[in-house]
C-alpha cells in the first residue's frame, strides 16, 4: 500500500512539474524608435548616455563605440535579440546602426499631454491673443510682441 501511495504521488508530482511558470526574463536597454529620432550626429557622450542611458558594453579597446544590447529569455531559452551600436569620433557621435524596438504601450510619453483644465487655458490665451491682434489691425496699429 504504501509503495502505491508513493508511486501515486511522484507521479502526481511530475504531472504538476509542466504546470510551473515560466519566467520572462529581459536584460538590458531597451531602445525604442522615439529615443533614436532624438539621436542627432554630433551630440556629446553625456547627452547621448541621458537619452538612451549608460550602455551595456563600453568597450576599452574600442572606446569610440558604445553596445546596447536587448535581449528577452523565456524559459532559457532567447526570444529576442537587438542590438545597437553608437559610434563617437572624439565626444561627439558620429554614427548609429543597430536594431530597435517599438514604443512601450501603457507608458507615459516623454512629453506629457496638458490636463483639460490646462488646455482650457491655454486655448483661452490663443483667444485672447487673436482677439488682440484683430483689435490691433482695426486701429492700424502693429501688436507689440511681450
Amino acid at each position: 500500500m504504501r509503495k502505491l501511495f508513493l508511486v501515486l504521488s511522484i507521479a502526481a508530482l511530475t504531472a504538476c512539474s509542466s504546470l510551473t511558470y515560466k519566467l520572462e526574463v529581459q536584460q538590458g536597454n531597451y531602445i525604442t524608435e522615439d529615443m533614436i529620432a532624438k539621436l542627432k550626429p554630433g551630440m556629446t557622450r553625456s547627452q547621448v548616455r541621458f537619452l538612451l542611458g549608460t550602455p551595456l558594453l563600453v568597450d576599452p579597446f574600442h572606446a569610440d563605440r558604445w553596445d546596447y544590447l536587448y535581449r528577452v529569455y523565456y524559459d532559457g531559452k532567447v526570444t529576442e535579440d537587438k542590438q545597437f551600436t553608437v559610434f563617437f569620433t572624439g565626444d561627439a557621435a558620429a554614427r548609429f546602426e543597430g536594431s530597435v524596438m517599438p514604443p512601450l504601450k501603457g507608458f507615459v510619453s516623454a512629453e506629457p499631454k496638458l490636463s483639460p483644465r490646462a488646455q482650457a487655458m491655454e486655448k483661452s490665451r490663443e483667444l485672447e491673443a487673436e482677439q488682440i491682434q484683430k483689435n490691433a489691425k482695426q486701429d492700424g496699429e502693429t501688436p507689440k510682441k511681450d
